[in-house]
């Protein structure tokens, strides 16, 4: 019953998607259940399988252990006061710590490679254009606020639905500092990292119900990640108006965009939720 309960609320999602779209009848019908059945391959893979739990396993485990650098760091510039403002001495040095730690991995290189994986897989099963599937995947990694950057030389060339891919994968995902954050709260981390990679294809699927496509895209093929090694450094104080900062010319589309893309990032979110809960 409770599958059934499950599966019901996938569809109503995807239904509440389609009744805020803004051109129902260039819905790509396709996409819908190619993004559908990505979600869950993905899931199957994180929840029923053993290598999918042994590594989302080791992931927060790995997780665990850097928390536990960054509390013995905090104890010791803070000393005493450490446990008695737990916002300002644990979550907040928790988020800064991550965010380095992201950014010396993308100077490195590790992060661009594990993310065109990711993007490689949407594009050719979803058949979405190449910015917004590598903003989609960077999405599950670095966060909203550095994944626009990722795409930078193609933002001011989004069409409206490419947009509208990128906010949505945003809202849609956590990752970076803030995903450390609740780990510090207690959250499973493992958990997070499944829930972000699943909900990545849900984000896309979502926005594309919402805001079909119906101008050229001019990154149809793949893209590279050229974005500057430092630039998740740099990006660390970008928040919702990240983006109009990266292509000031198309603040009035995102200002346009900005509350319907929340709400295709909640009901992405949902849709994660009704897969997990069809599947456990």
């Amino acid at each position: 019953m409770e599958r059934l309960i499950s599966l019901f609320g996938l569809l109503v999602m995807i239904a509440l998607a389609f009744a805020m779209s803004a051109d129902r009848r260039n819905v790509d019908c396709r996409l819908v259940a190619a993004g559908v059945g990505l979600q869950f391959l993905l899931a199957l893979l994180v929840l029923k399988t053993g290598p999918g739990q042994a590594l989302f396993g080791y992931i927060g485990a790995f997780f665990t252990a850097l928390l536990n650098y960054v509390d013995a760091g905090s104890s010791f510039v803070f000393g005493d006061a450490f446990g008695e403002h737990f916002f300002a001495f644990k979550v907040l040095p928790t988020i800064i710590f991550f965010a380095a730690l992201m950014g010396v991995l993308y100077h490195l290189g590790l992060v661009q490679y594990v993310v065109m994986a990711f993007a490689s897989v949407m594009q050719r099963t979803l058949r979405t254009s190449g910015a917004e599937s590598l903003a989609a995947a960077a999405n599950i990694f670095i966060g909203q606020t550095e994944a626009p950057l990722v795409v930078r030389p193609y933002v001011a060339s989004m069409t409206r639905s490419e947009l509208m891919a990128l906010m949505v994968g945003g809202f849609a995902t956590i990752a970076g500092g803030v995903l450390a954050a609740f780990v510090g709260l207690g959250i499973d981390a493992g958990h997070l990292v499944a829930a972000s990679v699943i909900s990545a294809p849900a984000a896309l699927l979502v926005a594309k119900v919402m805001q079909p496509e119906v101008e050229e895209s001019k990154t149809l093929g793949q893209v590279s990640i050229e974005v500057e090694r430092t630039a998740t450094f740099s990006s660390i104080g970008i928040q919702i108006g990240g983006i109009g900062g990266i292509a000031p010319e198309r603040r009035r589309d995102l200002a346009r965009l900005g509350f319907r893309a929340m709400l295709g990032g909640s009901l992405a979110c949902f849709m994660t939720a009704c897969v997990a809960g069809i599947l456990l």
